[in-house]
């Protein structure tokens, strides 16, 4: 059975957070994303680390982790592009949007889930609303919030990750 390293600092800020709930199963969320942030996704060793640190089986975290779609089960690329698919930003060209970028990064539109390419360089995945329905289509890169995103706003963009 693989491991998982989970440094030092991250294991103490997991400590904390478990200790602000009443029982240790209430941490479950919290100690995924905290996992995921740290690690870029959240693999099978770390659903069985976190089974065994909150003293459950790894089936309850593996539940949670294919429930919620903000948990990703394989490593993402360095530059996430997470393009809206809700009504709003599916009328203003958020299906056209997705579609240039996986053309552009030789991925294959028509499949469900994040995509990465093979360099590990570029994710793109649909997402639900990003809560900017006034300015469709809207997309985020990692952290980075972008609305209004035309195709060459949308090529301006890929230009600038480096």
């Amino acid at each position: 059975m693989n491991t998982l390293a989970v440094p030092p600092a991250l294991e103490a800020e997991i400590d904390e957070l478990i200790s602000h709930y009443p029982q240790k199963r209430s941490a479950s969320l919290m100690l995924l994303h905290a996992l995921q942030e740290h690690f870029g996704w959240v693999s099978k060793e770390a659903v069985e680390w976190t089974a065994r640190k909150l003293d459950l089986q790894p089936i309850n975290i593996q539940e949670l982790v294919t429930f919620y779609p903000m948990f990703r089960q394989t490593a993402a690329g360095r530059f996430q592009f997470k393009v809206c698919r809700t009504l709003s930003c599916a009328l203003g060209g958020g299906h056209a949007l997705h579609r240039q970028l996986c053309e552009k990064f030789g991925l294959d539109a028509s499949k469900h889930g994040i995509q990465t390419t093979p360099d590990g360089r570029f994710s793109v995945e649909f997402v639900e609303c990003l809560a900017s329905c006034g300015t469709a289509p809207v997309m985020m890169v990692n952290e980075e919030f972008h609305q209004g995103v035309s195709p060459a706003k949308a090529d301006e963009i890929v230009g600038g990750c480096r």
